[in-house]
C-alpha cells in the first residue's frame, strides 16, 4: 500500500458524520467547511435554505465539487422541534449515524438590559439554549443507541470573562447554555458520549455578530440611557478590537473543533479556549471546573467526569 492509500484509508476511517447548528455564516460555516477539508462529512445546518441562505448553500456544494469534500447544507430551524427532527432523521437516512453535533446557534444583542422586553430575553434564550435541547433531543438517541459520539458547545468567554456591559441578555443566555453543557457532559458520559465546550473570545472581525446584533424593542428606554451612557455604548466594539493582537483570525475557533473532532474518544479535553484578547474567563474556568471535579469525587461520581474534567 502507497504513503498517500494508506493516508486516504486513515482518513477514511476516522471521517465522522457531523452536523452544526447556525452554519450559514461565522463560526459555524467556518467550523463546517474546516471539518469538510479535514475529511468529515458535514451538514451545515441553516433555516430558508431555499430562500435567503440558498445562496450558502450554492457555496457549500461548489467548495465540495471543486475541493472534494462533503458539506452540504440542511434545512435546520433549530427554533422548531419538528425542523430539527426532520434534519437528524435525514442524516440518519442518508448516513446510517451521526457522530458529532456542533451546538453553534446563537444571536447577540446590544443594548442597555432595561430596554429589553422579557419577550425578547425569552427569544434570545430559545435561540442560544433551548435551541441546544431540541437538537439534543434528536440527535442524543442515535449516539446512546451506537454507544459513542460528541457534543461541542460553542460557548462564549463572556460566561465567566471580564465582560463589558450592554450585552446582558446575550452573556446570561450563554452562560445558561455552558451550565446545560456541563450537566449533560455528566449525563451522557456513560453512553461514551463525550462533551468539549469551545470558549472563544470577542472577534471584532470575522463574524457578523456585532453587526447582526439586536437591539432594544423599547426604544424610549434605550434613549434615557443616552446622556450616561450613549458614547461608551458606541465605542464598545471598537474598545473590545483595540485589545485583539494583530495576526489572530476567526479561523483559529474552526480549527479548535477540528481539533477536538479529531482526538480519540475519552481523550479531549473538557474546555477549551480561544480568547486573543485574555479576558480571563479561562482562568476563571479552570479554577470553576476544578472545583466542580473536587465536588463529583467528594459525592462518589467521579466516574461521571471526563479524564480531563480540569486542568
Amino acid at each position: 500500500m502507497s504513503e498517500n492509500t494508506a493516508k486516504a484509508t486513515d482518513s477514511a476511517a476516522d471521517s465522522k458524520v457531523i452536523v452544526v447548528t447556525g452554519a450559514s455564516s461565522g463560526f459555524g460555516n467556518l467550523a463546517a467547511r474546516a471539518l469538510a477539508a479535514a475529511g468529515h462529512t458535514v451538514y451545515a445546518g441553516m433555516r430558508e435554505t431555499a430562500g435567503r441562505n440558498a445562496a450558502h448553500v450554492a457555496e457549500l456544494a461548489q467548495l465540495s465539487a471543486d475541493n472534494g469534500v462533503d458539506v452540504r447544507g440542511i434545512e435546520m430551524d433549530v427554533q422548531d422541534q419538528s425542523s430539527v427532527d426532520a434534519a437528524i432523521a435525514q442524516i440518519a437516512a442518508e448516513q446510517g449515524n451521526l457522530d458529532v453535533v456542533v451546538h453553534n446557534a446563537g444571536h447577540m444583542v446590544l443594548g442597555p438590559a432595561e430596554a429589553f422586553t422579557p419577550e425578547q430575553l425569552a427569544q434570545l434564550y430559545d435561540i442560544n439554549v433551548l435551541s441546544t435541547q431540541r437538537v439534543n433531543r434528536a440527535a442524543l438517541p442515535l449516539m446512546r443507541r451506537a454507544g459513542t459520539g460528541l457534543l461541542v458547545w460553542v460557548g462564549s468567554s463572556s460566561t465567566r470573562g471580564g465582560h463589558p456591559p450592554f450585552l446582558a441578555p446575550y452573556f446570561a443566555a450563554k452562560a445558561g447554555m455552558d451550565a446545560m453543557a456541563e450537566s449533560y457532559a455528566a449525563e451522557v458520559i456513560r453512553y461514551g458520549i463525550d462533551t468539549v465546550i469551545v470558549v472563544p473570545g470577542a472577534y471584532p472581525s470575522g463574524t457578523n455578530h456585532f453587526a447582526h446584533a439586536g437591539l432594544p424593542a423599547d426604544t424610549e428606554r434605550a434613549a434615557a440611557y443616552d446622556a450616561a451612557y450613549g458614547q461608551l455604548r458606541d465605542e464598545m466594539a471598537g474598545r473590545l478590537a483595540e485589545l485583539f493582537p494583530a495576526g489572530r483570525t476567526v479561523d483559529e475557533v474552526a480549527e479548535a473543533i477540528v481539533d477536538v473532532v479529531d482526538l480519540p474518544a475519552g481523550q479531549r479535553p473538557f474546555r477549551v479556549h480561544v480568547d486573543p484578547s485574555r479576558d480571563g474567563s479561562d482562568v476563571v474556568s479552570t479554577v470553576a471546573d476544578r472545583i466542580r471535579s473536587e465536588f463529583y469525587h467528594r459525592i462518589g461520581i467521579a466516574d461521571l467526569l471526563p479524564e480531563h474534567a480540569s486542568r
